[in-house]
């Protein structure tokens, strides 16, 4: 972790999920954060995920870049990105310490998208380092290490290798999680006053979370093991009374 110098900048990937939400809120603490580079991919939440990560950038008044990637989808079967495809119900014993951990591998491998975070970072480095700035912020974490290998230390050792050739400066990524788990990253959100009130964690896009994929599984797991109501849940519903 950086020590707080506000001289150093960043670029954040904000997918306006909790643990981007949340990493995006830690390193403003450390550091300078520029812009969030907000993607469009084609993914089912893709709105969802624009409103909301524009929402977060409003909050910490915050620059901000939509970029549009739709070949991505044209080279995915994923079901993030194919409304054909079934986007997996994941129950919380299936993510409990006992679980048989082929549940969560076969729904990494449905909803995984071809080189997504290679793809992302190596283009925030770009802009990163066309305004002069020396990190790219991730929401990596630890507990998405597990199944996510695009997640891991390894990851982000070997790409920032690769960065030190195709950058000048030297650009690397920058995880402030790396190495919590989802329940740490709620109370470091709450720590930090992080406007999770427009963090969107469903895969799907429609009005409200489903409740059944395997990231609403493990942010309501999150919410329960701290103790609170998940701040998105009590504004939407505020919103619905309206």
């Amino acid at each position: 972790m950086l020590k707080e110098d506000l001289s150093i900048s960043a670029i954040a990937l904000l997918s306006s999920g909790l643990d981007s939400v949340t990493a995006t809120a830690a390193a403003l603490e450390i550091t300078d954060v520029r812009m969030a580079l907000i993607f469009n991919y084609g993914q089912r939440s893709s709105e969802r995920e624009i409103l909301n990560s524009v929402k977060v950038c409003e909050y910490f008044s915050m620059e901000y870049h939509i970029l549009d990637i739709p070949w991505m989808k044209g080279i995915s079967n994923s079901s993030l990105v194919d409304s054909s495809a079934i986007v997996p119900s994941v129950s919380m014993e299936d993510i409990s310490k006992n679980a048989d951990p082929s549940i969560t591998q076969r729904s990494a491998r449905a909803v995984w998208v071809p080189n997504r975070n290679g793809i992302f970072i190596n283009i925030a480095a770009a802009f990163a380092e066309s305004m002069g700035c020396e990190y790219v912020v991730v929401g990596f974490n630890g507990e998405e290490a597990v199944t996510f290998p695009d997640n891991s230390t390894g990851f982000i050792d070997a790409i920032n290798g690769s960065l030190s050739y195709s950058t000048l400066n030297g650009v690397k990524v920058l995880a402030p999680l790396m190495g919590m788990d989802k329940q740490a990253i709620v109370a470091k959100a709450i720590e930090l006053d992080a406007p999770l009130e427009y963090s969107w964690s469903c895969y799907h896009g429609h009005e409200s979370p489903c409740g059944e994929c395997e990231s609403c599984t493990r942010r309501r797991r999150a919410f329960e093991m701290v103790g609170l109501s998940d701040p998105l849940l009590i504004r939407l519903d505020n919103e619905k009374d309206i």
